[in-house]
């Protein structure tokens, strides 16, 4: 811990080599500015894209109900689904290159994007990940709190593979991108100018909000998102980069979505599945309609 929490942490010192540190109320208040931002260029035509290819797979869709035109709008398949989590999160490493070239004076890649052994640290976190959230899966089944579900036999198996594998580059994106605004940024420049300690701990209560308007968020989901944020933020401390954070991140909610066929933070994953499962215990443990992270057996994982 005295490692992670050493000031002079090579995270620290990047956030260091620009002109100007913000004031952490600056850097809080526009941590969810740049996320809110980021929604609305990417989301927009990311919606519009959305609906234009609903209208054009469904057969005479009434577009002046609105219980119609609603779920036009929600991506139901791996390419839409893909098409909202590039578009709808990519917009982050714009803004922070634009926020960091003109009032921090230093190039995008000081959030953590050397890239010596980049690949070796990416790939590492991938297996991290899936190990991670395995073991929450297996916890389950200890306890008999998991199931097969049964649905659409192209929606799963490897029926599904195809779609399951875009959708893991779009994870790809949301990932890095979120570990990018939290981890790269807002963890090093708090605890660059003030505590590294406080860094942490600020940067993990923004992301856990960053999920507060998630359907079925519970209190559990609220400790877990934020058990995850410390994680996150002593990894990519540990490593001095962010390589392997993205591809936590990144491997944990496709293992979660699309490996088990879990809710990903809530929201149901409408791309496929490799294996389909169910929660069928307590909403305690297992997380219930906000899907694992919403329980115990994240927690303790």
């Amino acid at each position: 811990m005295n490692i992670l929490l050493n000031p002079h942490n090579h995270l620290f010192e990047l956030a260091r080599s620009g002109k100007r540190l913000p004031h952490i109320v600056l850097v809080i208040g526009l941590g969810y500015v740049f996320m809110l931002l980021a929604q609305l260029i990417g989301g927009i035509p990311a919606t519009l894209l959305i609906l234009a290819l609903s209208i054009a797979e469904a057969s005479q869709p009434t577009l002046g109900d609105p219980d119609v035109l609603r779920g036009l709008l929600l991506p139901d398949t791996a390419l839409e689904q893909f098409i909202l989590l590039v578009l709808a999160f990519g917009p982050i490493f714009l803004i922070l290159w634009g926020w960091l070239t003109l009032f921090e004076k230093r190039p995008l890649w000081t959030i953590g994007l050397e890239r010596i052994k980049a690949a070796q640290k990416y790939l590492r976190g991938l297996l991290i990940g899936l190990l991670m959230f395995s073991a929450s899966v297996g916890l389950l089944a200890i306890f008999g709190y998991v199931d097969f579900e049964a649905g659409d036999p192209q929606q799963q198996g490897l029926s599904a593979l195809g779609g399951v594998l875009l959708v893991f580059l779009g994870w790809m994106v949301q990932g890095a991108a979120e570990e990018a605004m939290t981890r790269g940024w807002i963890l090093p420049v708090i605890g660059a100018r003030y505590k590294p300690l406080l860094g942490i701990v600020i940067s993990a209560i923004i992301f856990a909000t960053y999920h507060s308007l998630n359907p079925n968020l519970n209190p559990i989901a609220i400790l877990n998102l934020f058990l995850s944020g410390l994680f996150f933020a002593l990894f990519a401390l540990y490593e001095g980069g962010l390589w392997g954070v993205f591809a936590i991140h990144t491997a944990w909610n496709w293992a979660q979505g699309n490996l088990f066929g879990f809710e990903v933070s809530g929201l149901t994953s409408t791309s496929g599945t490799l294996f389909n499962l169910r929660e069928v215990g307590p909403d305690a443990i297992t997380g219930g309609t906000f899907g694992p992270e919403g329980g115990l057996a994240v927690t303790a994982v």
